[in-house]
């Protein structure tokens, strides 16, 4: 239900869980990077399934030790290149205050060595920035987008269905927030094969029903050219990535979103949040089960409709991907 439905205004924002340092244990560090943390592409799960499961909440934000890095190019592009990376409304601001304490609250308890809560400043203590939560000057939302990794999105519901009405992305995958802001989820993902005929239905009933206790969350997969965060192009654009299309393998990445989905107590609003994880092909031979993952990658791949593969923009580099990760999987 959205506010106006529950004609209750949103309270202030909650004072922020501080935590008791004497019972909190020991502060978990920051955890390893490993390739491919996640796997959507392992054969556990098809390509273009909408797959959600049960969120468990203390894994809700994933930290690694790209953090400083990967928190340095958003404020560089919330500062740089606001316009590509933001957008609001401004009837948005309550549920973007909502959901940077919902931020707040769970970073300083599950990443304590990571964010420092004095008061109503936040410090991130790998790029020793701080922040103020309560600046009049910046919109709640950007403020989170600086200090987790993460992309957040908050779908309000409204008379046509939930609808984009604020967006820190900094790490779109070839995706334009300037041509998809406002619209709603039909809208979102008119773009997507089969989305029309087999899922729309489906994704509004799970916005319609998610309750606040049913965190969910998912994971997909693309391959790109680099492994730049920074890929504001639409997918309705050509791309033409690669320089030698007969062998892309040397530059080939594989892109993994995780993307968590949960309904705002206060608001009624649904946050969605988007990690990208980034590997090279080249990990595939380091990893323990690189072959096995290259070889489910390339069965997913062929197993792609025209449509489909158009989508990724494998149409035309579709055998030469899979011919890669063949090579790969056979130990070459």
């Amino acid at each position: 239900m959205s506010r106006a439905e529950a004609g209750d205004a949103v309270p202030d924002a909650p004072a922020p869980m501080q935590g008791d340092p004497e019972q909190a244990g020991p502060e978990p560090a920051v955890p390893e990077a490993p390739a491919f943390v996640h796997t959507p592409y392992d054969g556990s799960r098809q390509a273009f399934a909408i797959a959600l499961a049960p969120l468990d909440l203390d894994e809700w934000i994933e930290p690694d030790p790209h953090l400083a890095r990967h928190l340095a190019e958003r404020e560089a592009l919330l500062d740089q290149r606001r316009e590509v990376v933001f957008r609001e409304e401004a009837s948005s601001r309550d549920a973007q205050r909502e959901a940077l304490w919902l931020i707040v609250d769970h970073v300083v308890v599950r990443w304590p060595a990571i964010y420092r809560l004095e008061g109503r400043r936040l410090t991130v203590v790998p790029t020793d920035r701080s922040f103020d939560l309560d600046d009049e000057g910046e919109a709640p939302l950007a403020i989170a987008g600086r200090i987790v990794p993460d992309d957040l999105l908050i779908l309000t519901r409204g008379e046509a269905g939930y609808r984009l009405t604020a967006a820190v992305l900094c790490f779109p995958s070839a995706w334009s927030l300037a041509e998809r802001f406002g619209q709603t989820l039909d809208g979102l993902h008119e773009a997507v094969p089969g989305y029309q005929a087999k899922l729309s239905r489906v994704m509004n009933r799970i916005f319609e029903n998610l309750k606040v206790d049913q965190p969910v969350w998912r994971v997909n997969w693309s391959i790109y050219p680099d492994d730049a965060l920074h890929h504001p192009e639409s997918k309705e654009r050509p791309r033409d990535w690669f320089a030698d299309p007969d062998d892309p393998a040397p530059e080939a990445f594989v892109r993994v979103e995780r993307q968590t989905l949960r309904r705002m107590p206060a608001s009624g609003d649904m946050l969605f949040t988007v990690r990208i994880h980034v590997d090279p092909f080249s990990a595939f031979r380091r990893h323990p089960q690189g072959r096995e993952l290259a070889a489910s990658l390339r069965e997913q791949i062929l197993a792609l409709d025209p449509d489909q593969l158009a989508y990724k923009a494998l149409t035309e580099h579709r055998d030469a991907v899979a011919d890669a990760l063949e090579r790969i999987a056979r130990g070459g």
